[in-house]
C-alpha cells in the first residue's frame, strides 16, 4: 500500500454531510464523549494530588510510576481492544473499558502504599486503552476525513472541559475532602456513562473470527516494560553498568527482536510490520511518540512546581494550569475546523512543534523567583502548541491508510504516542529524582538531609511549608533548579519532532466516510457504518 494510492480529490459539493447524517453522528459522539470524559478526567484530576498523594504514601521519588504504570497498560492493551472490539461488538468492549476502569478507580482510592496505588492504577490505564481505542476507531469509521476536524472541535470541547475540570476537581478533593475521591469521582461519571452508551449507542454485533496474537502482545509488553525499568532505575537506584541494568536491558531488546520475528509470523499481528511501509504512518508515529515524550515527561512537573516553588493549594495549582488548556483548546478548535475547510493538515503539526519547543525553552527559565505571570504566559504558550499538532496526526494516518487498515493504525499510532509518553514520564523522572538528590547532597545540611531520608524526598507541599525558612528556601531552589533541568532535555526532544514532522506528506483528505464509499450519490450512507463483516480485520 502506498500512499498515493488514497490521492483522491472531489468537488466542493462532496464535502458536507447532511443534516440528517450530521444529527445521527453527534448522537453517537455524545456518547463516545462521554467515556472519553471519563478518561481524560482521569489524567488531569490527579496531576495536582500527586504531590500530597506521594507525600501521604511516603513515595515522591516513585511519583513518575503513579503516571506510568497507567501509561504502560493503557498502551499495551489498545491492539488487544480493537479485536475483543470485532469478536464481542463495540458496544460491548466499551462498556467493558468503562467497567475495568471503574474498578481500577475504587482500587486506587482504597490503596494504602505507593505499590498497590501504582498497580490499580495500572488497572486504570488497561480500561483507559479500550476508551480510547473504541473511540477513536468508531470515529474514523464514521466522519469522513476531510469532515472530521469539524468533529475534532467536539472532543476538544470535552477534553479542554475535562482539563480544566480535572485539576480544580483534584486539587479541592485534595485540600477539603480527601486526595481518594479523586478516584472515587470516577464512580458516579461512569454509571452516567455506562447508562448513556446502554441506549444511545445502537450497535448490531457481527461477531467476526479473529486470531489474538498473545505471543507478540506479551512480547511486546515484556520488552516495553524492560526498557522504561531501565531508564527509571539506571543511574538512581542501580548503576547504569549493573548487572541488574545491563541484564535488564539485554533481555528488553532480546523480547523485542523476537517480537518483530513473532509479526512476520503471525496470521493476525497485534503490529503489522507492513504499516511501516507507508511514510505518512512512519512520520506520524514518529512525531506522536515525541510529542507524547515531551508532553506527559515534562508537563507532569508544572503542578509540582507550582505548589513547592510557589506555594500554591492543591487547588489554586489546579486553577493556575489553566493558561495552558485554554490555549491547547483554542488552537484544538481552530485547527480542526481549518482542516475541515481547506482539506490541509501539515501545516498544524509543524508549526505546532515549532511553537511547542519554543513553550518548552522558556518554561526552562522559570526559576524560585519567577512570577506567576511568566508561568502563565509561558505555559499557553505550551498549550497552543500541543493543541495544533495532538489530534491532526490521528486524522493523517486514518487517511492515508485503506479500510482494511483502519482500526490497525488508528490504535498503533496511539499506541506510539502512548509509549512516548510512558517512556517521558520514565526517563524525565529519572533525570528529575537524579537531579534532585544530587542537588540536596551537594547542598544540605546533614542534618536536613537526614531529615528527609537522606535526599530522598516524602515530605508533601504542606511538610515543606513547615520547615524553618533557611531549609524551605534551599528544597524550593534545589526543587526549581531541577524542574529547569527536565524542561531543558525537553527542548531538543520537541525540536527533534519538529524537523521529524517536515517529512509528513500531504495526501488530499477524503470527503466521504469509508461507510459511505460504495452508496448511491444522494442517498445516505447508514450510520453507524462500522459493524460490516471484515471491518477492522487487522486489529
Amino acid at each position: 500500500m502506498t500512499d498515493q494510492a488514497n490521492d483522491v480529490t472531489t468537488a466542493p459539493s462532496e464535502h458536507a454531510i447532511s443534516k440528517e447524517e450530521h444529527r445521527r453522528i453527534l448522537v453517537i459522539l455524545g456518547a463516545l464523549m462521554l467515556g472519553m470524559f471519563l478518561a481524560a478526567l482521569d489524567q488531569t484530576i490527579v496531576a495536582t494530588a500527586l504531590p500530597t498523594i506521594a507525600g501521604d504514601l511516603h513515595g515522591l521519588n516513585h511519583l513518575s510510576w503513579v503516571v506510568t504504570a497507567y501509561l504502560i497498560t493503557s498502551t499495551i492493551t489498545m491492539p488487544l481492544w480493537g479485536k475483543f472490539g470485532d469478536l464481542y461488538g463495540r458496544k460491548n468492549f466499551f462498556q467493558i473499558s468503562i467497567l475495568i476502569f471503574l474498578a481500577g478507580s475504587m482500587l486506587s482510592g482504597l490503596s494504602q502504599n505507593m505499590l498497590e496505588l501504582i498497580a490499580f492504577r495500572a488497572i486504570q490505564g488497561a480500561g483507559a486503552g479500550g476508551l480510547m481505542v473504541g473511540s477513536q476507531a468508531i470515529i474514523g469509521d464514521v466522519i469522513p476525513p476531510r469532515q472530521r476536524g469539524r468533529y475534532m472541535g467536539y472532543f476538544g470541547a470535552v477534553f479542554g472541559l475535562s482539563s480544566i475540570l480535572g485539576p480544580l476537581a483534584g486539587g479541592w478533593f485534595t485540600q477539603h475532602v480527601s486526595w481518594r475521591w479523586i478516584f472515587y469521582i470516577n464512580v458516579p461519571i461512569g454509571a452516567v456513562a455506562l447508562a448513556a452508551i446502554a441506549v444511545v449507542l445502537h450497535v448490531p454485533v457481527r461477531r467476526i473470527r479473529h486470531r489474538i496474537d498473545w505471543w507478540g502482545t506479551a512480547l511486546l509488553s515484556g520488552g516495553v516494560v524492560g526498557l522504561i525499568l531501565v531508564t527509571t532505575w539506571g543511574g538512581f537506584q542501580y548503576a547504569w553498568g549493573s548487572t541488574t541494568i545491563v541484564g535488564l536491558a539485554a533481555a528488553s531488546v532480546v523480547l523485542l527482536v523476537l517480537f518483530c520475528f513473532v509479526e512476520t509470523r503471525a496470521a493476525e499481528p497485534i503490529i503489522p510490520l507492513g504499516l511501516f511501509r507507508n511514510r505518512t504512518f512512519n512520520v506520524a508515529s514518529g512525531v506522536g511518540f515525541v510529542v507524547g515524550f515531551v508532553m506527559f515527561g515534562s508537563i507532569v512537573y508544572l503542578p509540582l512546581y507550582l505548589q513547592i516553588v510557589h506555594g500554591a493549594s492543591p487547588t489554586l495549582s489546579g486553577l493556575e494550569l489553566l493558561p495552558m488548556v485554554t490555549g491547547m483548546l483554542l488552537t484544538f478548535v481552530v485547527s480542526g475546523q481549518l482542516v475541515s475547510r481547506t482539506g490541509r493538515y501539515k501545516i498544524f503539526p509543524v508549526s505546532g512543534l515549532a511553537v511547542m519547543a519554543i513553550g518548552l525553552a522558556l518554561l526552562s527559565v522559570l526559576g524560585a523567583h519567577s512570577s506567576y505571570l511568566d508561568a502563565a504566559t509561558y505555559m499557553f504558550v505550551v498549550g497552543l502548541g500541543m493543541g495544533l499538532v495532538m489530534q491532526v496526526l490521528v486524522v493523517a494516518v486514518q487517511n492515508a491508510v485503506p479500510h482494511s487498515q483502519l482500526g490497525t493504525a488508528t490504535a498503533t499510532t496511539t499506541f506510539f504516542r502512548t509509549i512516548g509518553g510512558a517512556f517521558g514520564v520514565a526517563i524525565l523522572g529519572a533525570v528529575f529524582n537524579t537531579q534532585l538528590l544530587n542537588r540536596l547532597r551537594a547542598t544540605a545540611p546533614p542534618a536536613l538531609l537526614k531529615l528527609i531520608g537522606g535526599g530522598n524526598i516524602s515530605e508533601n507541599p504542606a511538610q515543606i511549608s513547615r520547615l524553618p525558612a533557611a531549609d524551605r528556601t534551599l528544597i524550593i531552589n534545589a526543587f526549581s533548579h531541577t524542574l529547569q533541568v527536565v524542561f531543558v532535555v525537553s527542548v531538543p526532544i520537541a525540536i527533534g519532532a519538529f524537523v521529524l514532522s517536515w517529512f509528513l506528506k500531504e495526501i488530499p483528505l477524503r470527503a466521504k466516510a469509508y461507510g459511505a464509499e460504495g452508496v448511491a450519490e444522494g442517498t445516505a450512507a447508514p450510520v453507524p457504518a462500522f459493524d460490516a463483516p471484515g471491518e477492522f480485520p487487522g486489529l
